[in-house]
């Protein structure tokens, strides 16, 4: 489930090198998201950038 006040940015773009589309967070330009539809791409790129600040959320408070 997606983070209820999600302010982040995100982008979907078709990657040729990967020939599937990937996802993007511009605010965690380290994280990306491969699959095959642009609606995965984007849902697994938000569930990554919940796990990121989830956890620093549990490491730092």
């Amino acid at each position: 489930m997606p983070l209820k006040n999600d302010r982040c940015t995100y982008r979907v773009t078709w990657s040729e090198d990967d020939q599937e589309y990937v996802g993007l967070c511009a605010e965690f330009p380290s994280l990306s998201w491969l699959d095959q539809t642009p609606e995965s791409a984007l849902k697994g790129i938000r569930e990554i950038v919940e796990s990121v600040i989830k956890a620093s959320v549990t490491l730092f408070g």
